[in-house]
């Protein structure tokens, strides 16, 4: 089994990095494969709803990243989104991903359903409930089940790089424990 985990920080070893890498590490020792994607350096542009996916079965779109990226996520058994916050919300460039690719699985047999996945937030003081409720909105209308933790899957981090999601401890915490449950829930479920 598979997990990818998506961090859509635009930073160089961003924080929202450091807490995906953490999650994944947990899943590692736990036996299943993994592969961290930051959007860093990815042209993914906003859905235009043109809705030529449901003709052809794919994004009209033509940038360089989306197809790729979505390959992965169809190809993964699960998915953990990691998203710094800015106002309050997810990304630009990480909704802009997750739009088109519910558009294009929504008209494709579904194809993200029946997958587990999370959010990860990450902000420095506020906003987190937010854009971690965006997130998980997202995995409910694809059908994603969705493990819990032992708190929010939220990180407490600034602007000073990776040495801030080091420092946050509780964070930390509760990303391990929610791919120790990931984790749990995708043995059950592709046992």
């Amino acid at each position: 089994m598979k997990v990818l985990g998506i961090a859509g920080s635009l930073r160089p070893d961003s924080n929202t990095l450091q807490y995906v890498k953490t999650a994944l590490a947990v899943l590692e020792k736990r036996g299943l494969e993994t592969e961290l994607l930051s959007l860093k350096g990815k042209t993914i542009h906003p859905c235009v709803g043109c809705y030529k996916c449901v003709e052809e079965a794919r994004c009209a779109q033509d940038d360089d990243d989306f197809a790729d990226i979505l390959a992965k996520m169809e190809a993964a058994e699960g998915i953990i989104l990691g998203s710094p916050v800015y106002l309050s919300s997810v990304v630009p460039q990480m909704m802009s991903l997750l739009a088109r690719a519910t558009f294009v699985a929504h008209w494709n047999d579904k194809f993200l359903k029946d997958k587990v996945g999370g959010p990860i937030t990450v902000a420095r003081r506020a906003g987190h409930n937010l854009a971690f409720s965006q997130l998980l909105l997202w995995f409910f209308i694809n059908g994603i089940t969705v493990p819990g933790s032992t708190y929010w899957t939220v990180g407490m981090a600034g602007a000073s790089g990776a040495r801030d999601a080091a420092d946050d401890e509780e964070g930390m915490m509760h990303v391990s424990n929610f791919a120790e449950n990931l984790a749990t829930v995708m043995a059950k479920l592709y046992a």
